[in-house]
This record gives structure tokens, sequence and C-alpha cells, in this order.
């Protein structure tokens, strides 16, 4: 097992994305750049979540395209995020919807072993997203 720092909720925490030794990366289609919160740099990992996303991305048999996965709490703040939001701990991620359809995702996300979805229409032209979490089964936001 690995030595590394853990977060208290959750997770391993690295400084950076060039922090993640390669020997701890096990998710052949993502890359740790891709997880970095977009305001401090860091990357949060919740293992099991990562095991989902790649498995959603192996049922897909297509690139998944992310727009946020963790999220430090001011960063979180600044994008008006939840309080209490599961990218905080690492296990969400919210998806472009550019390459997928909507039903077909969700249910190879359900699959994969996410339970938590929100569901978001385009703002400012850009493509409607979902929200996929392991935390507690819920969802919101209205289908397309």
């Amino acid at each position: 097992m690995f030595d590394y720092p853990k977060d208290p909720y959750t997770g391993v925490i690295f400084a950076s994305a060039d922090a993640v030794p390669l020997e701890f990366w096990t998710w052949d289609n993502f890359r740790p750049h891709e997880l970095a919160c977009k305001g401090t740099g860091k990357v949060l990992i919740d293992p099991h979540s990562m095991d989902c996303l790649q498995r959603l991305r192996n049922i897909l048999g297509q690139p998944i395209h992310l727009n946020s996965a963790f999220r430090s709490k001011s960063h979180n703040r600044a994008v008006g995020g939840a309080k209490n939001s599961y990218h905080l701990t690492g296990r969400a991620y919210d998806v472009r919807m550019r390459d997928h359809t909507p039903r077909s995702f969700e249910r190879a996300a359900r699959i994969a072993g996410f339970t938590g979805f929100g569901f978001y229409p385009p703002k400012n032209g850009g493509y409607n997203f979902t929200h996929i979490d392991t935390g507690p089964a819920r969802e919101w936001g209205q289908r397309w």
C-alpha cells in the first residue's frame, strides 16, 4: 500500500497533478491533470470512485470529457457548488454530454457503480452535462 497523505474526508491528496507518482496511477483512460482542482491544482483521488469512472469508460467504449472533478473548498465556493458537495471528496465528476446520449450514459454510469446524478442544461452555448458521484442514491435536475 502507498504511504501518501490522506485527505481528512477520503482518498489520497497530492499537491499537483505532477506530484502523482506513476506507480500510484492505475486508471488507463484518465490522467491526473484531468482530475485536478481548477482553482488550486491539487488532486484528490478516491480510488473506488476512480475505479467506477474507469469502469464507465470501459462500458461506453469512448472518451469521457470531464468539466470538473475534485474541488477545493475555496474553488467549490467560487463556482457556487453545494456546501457538502462530493466534489470536495474526489467522489464526483461533471461530464459533458457532447459525445454521449444522456439516457445510455446514465444507464452505463449506474452499471459502473455511480449512485448520485444531477442533470444540467447547457450554459452560454455550452453542452449539457451530467453530474455523477458515488454518494447516496439520489438525483436532481431535469433530464433533457
